[in-house]
């Protein structure tokens, strides 16, 4: 692996205490503060019904799910930790990642810093940089470099998460990536949803056509009959692949019995939101030149959450999207940290809903609700994750101060004081 690649490659001590518990976790917590999306919606649409905030509020679990959400002085049967000045709320919810993957791509960063884009860098740097630096790692490598991250994220509030490919860049190394990817679900902390980004780049060497023959008539099956991936994924742009390709892998997907999600207009409009919508895809991520046609269509869907990655855009320098708009179309909105070594090194969702305030207008409440249900039904999760209430697995954090508005106020700063999965502490001080 290169120089720059070998970052990070011991794992987090603290994973240690997750690893191997088992599922029969028992407890309960009281706050100042608590804030939730509402727990009966699998989505929240446009204008809400956007989260309350109640005080002296506490939450109980048993065998990892939820018994109690109520006041404080409610509870019984079991004494809660109090957390003066805090606020409990659902755990986040990190619907776009791009891990696993192996080393940084920090020149990269630099190199757009003095004025070299994106797409000058598509050719030898980018995504099939990452592909070549994955190729070079062992698997050992790959899953001890991606453990701390992983561990990172519930440090920082997640307790659900996608990970992906796309960076195999040919059948093999793109079940190889699966499988990895596979393995990380089983050791993280974190609830995690595998996407097969089947459709990334195309392969050196290859026409774009023929990779996607590969993709519908190989990749796709073999990772089915594996039962390696819970989704498909395409990126939808000049650069990469076609609303037309998107249709041809979406029927193959369909056939395997997998949902569809679009990486769509991104660097450019290309109807891909509006094709995903026609498509039923489970989501449209990016979106920052989504057209007028695909923000009504967004609005429409009955299915297909539009996921934001305001990170990225602020990574990038990137024109945000209108996010307004979408919420007065009534889309359902999510956002996630689309971490990834070349556009996103960020794993923070507290810091992703700060940036989606600031850059986005988005509301706090609005934030948190991004960043939970809707989140969580972008992963096929919703409704059992992404809320607090009874009978729902306990995913939970505590966070410093007591409002939520503090997150998105504190930006840089890291609020979470515990974070719970499934009713055991995966993180926090």
């Amino acid at each position: 692996m290169a120089a720059q690649s070998t970052d990070g490659l011991a794992p987090h001590p603290s994973l240690l205490f997750h690893v191997g518990v088992p599922h029969h976790a028992r407890g309960a917590i009281a706050a100042t503060n608590l804030v939730a999306p509402f727990g009966d919606r699998a989505q929240v649409r446009g204008e809400g019904p956007w989260p309350s905030e109640a005080t002296e509020q506490a939450v109980a679990w048993e065998e990892g799910l939820i018994t109690y959400v109520g006041p404080a002085d409610g509870l019984a049967g079991i004494e809660p930790e109090w957390f003066e000045g805090c606020t409990i709320a659902p755990g986040f919810v990190d619907c776009h990642t791009h891990l696993p993957f192996a080393g940084w791509r920090a020149d990269e960063y630099e190199a757009r810093l003095s004025g070299v884009s994106y797409r000058d860098l598509h050719g030898g740097g980018g995504i099939y940089r990452s592909a070549r630096m994955l190729a070079a790692a062992s698997d050992d490598e790959v899953l001890a470099f991606c453990r701390s991250l992983v561990q990172e994220m519930a440090e920082h509030g997640t307790t659900a998460l996608e990970l992906k490919t796309g960076y195999g860049l040919s059948l093999e190394a793109e079940l190889r990536q699966a499988r990895l990817a596979r393995r990380l679900s089983e050791e993280a902390p974190q609830t995690c949803s595998v996407t097969l980004l089947a459709c990334h780049a195309v392969p050196e060497g290859m026409e774009r056509a023929d990779w996607v023959r590969v993709v519908c008539e190989e990749l796709i099956p073999a990772a089915a009959r594996e039962r390696l991936v819970d989704a498909v994924d395409v990126y939808v742009e000049d650069i990469a692949f076609s609303v037309d390709d998107l249709a041809e892998v979406a029927r193959c997907a369909s056939d395997a019995g997998l949902p569809l999600r679009c990486h769509a207009d991104q660097l450019g409009p290309s109807g891909a939101a509006e094709a995903a919508v026609a498509l039923a895809a489970r989501s449209a991520d990016h979106l920052n030149h989504v057209s007028a046609t695909g923000i009504a269509a967004l609005g429409d869907a009955p299915a297909t959450v539009a996921v934001l990655l305001p990170t990225s855009t602020l990574f990038l320098g990137s024109a945000p999207p209108d996010v307004r708009a979408l919420l007065d179309a009534g889309a359902a909105i999510a956002i996630a940290t689309d971490f990834n070594p070349g556009t996103s090194p960020v794993l923070s969702m507290p810091e992703a809903i700060a940036i989606a305030c600031s850059l986005y207008g988005l509301r706090p409440l609005e934030a948190l609700t991004a960043a939970t249900v809707n989140a969580s039904a972008a992963l096929g999760f919703a409704p059992e994750r992404g809320t607090l209430s009874p009978g729902r697995p306990a995913d939970l954090v505590v966070l410093d101060g007591d409002a939520f508005r503090l997150v998105p106020y504190r930006q840089g700063h890291n609020p979470v004081v515990r974070t719970f999965v499934d009713g055991e502490r995966v993180g926090g001080r």
